[in-house]
């Protein structure tokens, strides 16, 4: 089954070389065996050329957010594809950087011995970079695929400044992307009868990661001399099969109350898969089509009144449609934005000239309370409410996501200036969330400062024309006093003894 032209760019002009041993699979982001359209390109150039298959998968340290937790949930996601290739007798080589730059010049070695390589396409962070930059330094043919969302990134025709016009511009546009899914488990339909074969050079060289051996929890396996923050790993797991696990649960216990529990704190209503789907451990293709799935849904259901309205296109439950306008419209608006704003979307300077503008003219506002970094990264401020919210990052790498919004907002009231508070936000939510550094985790952190939102009054001290929200009317709102509770006095582990 060919993957659609729209999600394939060929990288440089590396010839495709018929002599050599294998196809190579960079895997960088869809970190999956299953629902992934690069993983079954590459499939497909195997039986095209008749070579068999080298998946390789790395984890490197040298980035700005390089963290044992990141680093431990990754490597639960290799586990996890070690076992499925296995089973479907291809060849797997993780490689797990000891130490700073120890990977340079394994991807080029890899790539010699390779027909045609192939790698995802992610856009934001380093990632993007690091592939273009290597497009030039391989010796084979390099191909790009898009795996990120059911509208393929080069198919979205400009930025989008709301959910309402990207909104109205999917239901516009929709049918072709909802006949166009990855195959759910492309290695079932491949029978190879020899494995690619890595040189004992390459093997020597960069020994492939010991994965059986290798402890996830805090311990110098995982902190090389690269690692800039000593942040503990978390209880939840990553990888496919935790990643398949936690979303068949919430189908079945949670996914029909999921209009009337999500914005509670206090109640289990949201599916928690943002980090899953962020280190490419499962497709937003699989949660959608599971969906649509279960409520028997065709395109012939769908409305045809199309006019960016956040209810009623599917013509499903309010629970339903809910959580597909999270998934689709607003994930999938941060990835457009990054992508078409590769330079500055992690920048104040990218937020809407309203937006600055008006932040800029209260920008001298007397603030009652200021707090830098170092007194948040604490959790060590007045607000009971916020305080546990942090506390939640720092301890889950995860904030719930009403919360989250909340979180944001206060930060901007206690900073000195606009541009300190963005700075915090950044810093706080890429340090420590798990799904920090994605483009739907950019989106929700710069929502605060009035991305993808509009100018709301009455104009308010320090915030000017930005919605407004406060602990107080959150309390009034929710029932906070279990999550305070929760939340409130915990210890921190997000560092390790003696490292403070």
């Amino acid at each position: 089954m060919l993957i659609p032209a729209t999600r394939l760019k060929i990288l440089n002009d590396a010839p495709v070389n018929l002599e050599k041993d294998y196809v190579l699979y960079w895997m960088t982001t869809a970190r999956r065996t299953r629902d992934n359209f690069a993983l079954q390109h590459a499939l497909n150039l195997c039986r095209e050329y008749n070579k068999p298959l080298l998946v390789f998968e790395a984890l490197r340290f040298d980035h700005r957010w390089a963290s044992d937790r990141v680093a431990s949930y990754i490597i639960d996601g290799m586990r996890s594809n070690s076992v499925n290739f296995e089973k479907a007798h291809v060849a797997y080589y993780p490689y797990i950087e000891p130490i700073k730059d120890a990977a340079k010049g394994l991807l080029a070695a890899l790539a010699d011995s390779a027909v045609h390589m192939v790698t995802d396409h992610f856009p934001s962070y380093f990632l993007s970079r690091m592939v273009q930059a290597s497009a030039s330094k391989v010796s084979a043919r390099l191909d790009l695929v898009d795996g990120n969302g059911l509208c393929p990134l080069d198919y979205a025709p400009r930025t989008f400044q709301t959910a309402y016009s990207f909104r109205r511009f999917l239901q516009q546009n929709m049918s072709p992307f909802l006949d166009e899914f990855p195959d759910p488990q492309p290695l079932q339909h491949t029978r190879f009868t020899n494995r690619a074969q890595v040189s004992a050079r390459i093997q020597e060289t960069w020994p492939a990661a010991r994965l059986s051996s290798v402890d996830t929890r805090c311990n110098d396996a995982l902190m090389p001399n690269g690692l800039r923050y000593q942040i503990g790993r978390v209880d939840e797991r990553g990888g496919e099969k935790a990643a398949l696990d936690r979303w068949q649960r919430f189908l079945k216990e949670r996914s029909d109350k999921y209009d009337t529990d999500r914005n509670h704190p206090s109640k289990t209503g949201t599916s928690r898969m943002s980090a899953l789907l962020h280190f490419g451990h499962i497709s937003s293709h699989r949660l959608v089509r599971d969906l649509l799935s279960s409520a028997n849904w065709t395109i012939d259901d769908a409305s045809r009144i199309n006019k960016g309205s956040r209810a009623g296109w599917w013509n499903l439950s309010p629970a339903i449609e809910g959580y597909l306008d999270q998934i689709i419209t607003w994930r999938e608006l941060g990835y457009v934005f990054c992508h078409r704003n590769p330079t500055d979307y992690f920048k104040y300077e990218s937020l809407p000239p309203w937006a600055r503008e008006t932040l800029s003219v209260h920008a001298s506002d007397p603030r009652e309370f200021t707090y830098d970094l170092d007194t948040l990264d604490k959790a060590a401020t007045h607000d009971e409410l916020w305080n546990a919210a942090q506390r939640q990052l720092t301890s889950e790498g995860y904030i719930h996501n009403y919360l989250r919004m909340l979180w944001g907002k206060k930060i901007i009231e206690w900073s000195a200036s606009p541009q300190d508070a963005f700075a915090y936000v950044v810093e706080l939510n890429n340090r420590y969330a798990l799904d920090g550094r994605n483009p739907n985790s950019w989106s929700g952190i710069c929502w605060t400062f009035g991305r993808f939102d509009r100018p709301w009054g009455p104009e308010r001290p320090i915030f000017g024309k930005i919605r407004f929200m406060s602990s107080a009317n959150t309390a009034r709102k929710l029932k906070v006093k279990d999550y305070i509770a929760q939340y409130g006095q915990l210890e921190r582990q997000d560092r390790l003894p003696g490292l403070e």
